[in-house]
């Protein structure tokens, strides 16, 4: 069996934070493999900064493709929308036999897990493997069934503060990956 860990995200853009959890996944965890799966749009987030799919998906391809480890997954954006968790696991686990499908996430989507589509059969059927968030205790992590944290350093990146940075004109170079930083200042995105 492959051990595949699934990092789900809209990734609006993908930065250095992302790629620093998802390098710790794979050299401090057994996981064989992690796959980005990029979300169209999260049924819990508002969508008005949300930037195109495809634009989203060719930045995380640009971020991850030098590393063999990392796939890059669009099957969201063929399922019904608004999309569930448990309907993307469902359909990887029916096309990709042989594979364990782990969920990567921060404590903070720990808070609003229970309000997730079928909640209970995700915390039954898939561990989840958690990296802390400020304001969450780890008592609290702890607490919760079917989870594993990781004492991955806490990132205090985020994308709405690169795109807010980005608009305002700031340089950001050094948060991005540098082919993603190129794509968005040469497709001026966020601007």
């Amino acid at each position: 069996m492959t051990n595949t860990g699934l990092y789900f995200g809209s990734f609006n853009p993908i930065h250095i934070g992302h790629m620093a959890i998802a390098g710790y996944m794979m050299e401090f965890t057994a996981l064989d493999e992690l796959w980005f799966v990029v979300s169209p749009h999260n049924p819990l987030k508002k969508k008005d900064t949300l930037l195109n799919d495809q634009y989203r998906l060719d930045l995380v391809t640009l971020a991850t493709e030098k590393d063999e480890r990392f796939r890059v997954s669009d099957i969201e954006f063929r399922m019904p929308r608004p999309s569930f968790t448990i309907d993307t696991l469902t359909y990887l686990e029916e096309k990709n036999p042989g594979r364990t499908f782990y969920l990567i996430m921060g404590a903070d989507g720990l808070k609003s897990f229970d309000k997730w589509k079928n909640a209970d059969l995700l915390i039954q059927k898939y561990h989840r493997i958690i990296y802390p968030r400020h304001g969450v205790s780890k008592n609290y992590i702890l607490s919760q069934p079917n989870v594993t944290l990781v004492d991955a350093p806490m990132m205090e990146i985020s994308s709405s503060f690169i795109r807010r940075s980005i608009r305002e004109g700031k340089d950001m170079r050094y948060f991005l990956p540098p082919e993603v930083y190129n794509m968005i200042r040469g497709m001026h995105f966020y601007e």
